[in-house]
């Protein structure tokens, strides 16, 4: 009996993956195809149509290179240029017209004896600035004797977190360091942001820190 074994399947050039990924962007000195391209000086002086070895060799014996500019145009339009510094500049310029994901971060602070009006006050900011789409720090100082009496601090803070978790996730339970106490909270998704804190004045509010 004759056992057959299956072919071998050709392994991938991994040498054709690495020349693919440095074939990325405009095309260079040999990498150029056509017989001939108007080409531009390293200082924008126009040469005029030419040969495509020779431009190369031109910019070669500048210490230069020959990038395709314009590959649509007849004949394509190339240039005398720092290649390495092209690219640089190319990325630099990609980067600068993205747009930063940055997320606003604000800040709301209590007193372990806040009163009941200050306390609605700075709750209604704090779903505002969450409703916004902006972190929010909760923070809760301690003067003098009152470090005594941690729990009524603890109590103030997890009130408001209660009172905010409608707008807002907790990411930082609250946490004693020093004569404060932190936490953090993070918006919701859109759907928990349909239902607005009332407020009459709420689009007039400024958007600062609070603090009695």
């Amino acid at each position: 009996m004759t056992i057959s074994f299956p072919a071998k399947f050709p392994q991938k050039d991994k040498r054709h993956d690495r020349r693919r990924s440095s074939d990325r962007g405009p095309r260079c000195n040999e990498r150029i195809r056509v017989p001939e391209v108007s080409v531009i000086g390293y200082n924008g002086e126009q040469l005029g149509v030419m040969d495509t070895r020779k431009a190369v060799t031109l910019a070669k014996s500048q210490g230069l290179d020959l990038v395709e500019v314009a590959a649509n145009l007849t004949p394509p339009v190339c240039k005398i240029l720092d290649y390495g510094k092209y690219k640089y500049d190319e990325e630099k310029k990609s980067k600068r017209h993205q747009k930063p994901n940055i997320t606003k971060f604000k800040e709301v602070k209590f007193r372990p004896n806040v009163d009941l009006g200050d306390y609605s006050t700075k709750i209604r900011h704090g779903a505002e600035f969450l409703v916004k789409g902006m972190r929010l720090k909760l923070s809760l100082m301690f003067r003098g004797r009152e470090m005594a009496h941690q729990e009524i601090g603890f109590d103030v803070m997890q009130r408001a977190i209660n009172d905010l978790q409608e707008f807002g996730i907790l990411e930082t339970p609250p946490k004693l360091a020093g004569r404060t106490i932190m936490a953090g909270m993070s918006p919701r998704n859109n759907r928990a942001q349909k239902r607005k804190p009332e407020s009459e004045d709420a689009e007039d509010m400024p958007m600062d820190d609070f603090e009695i």
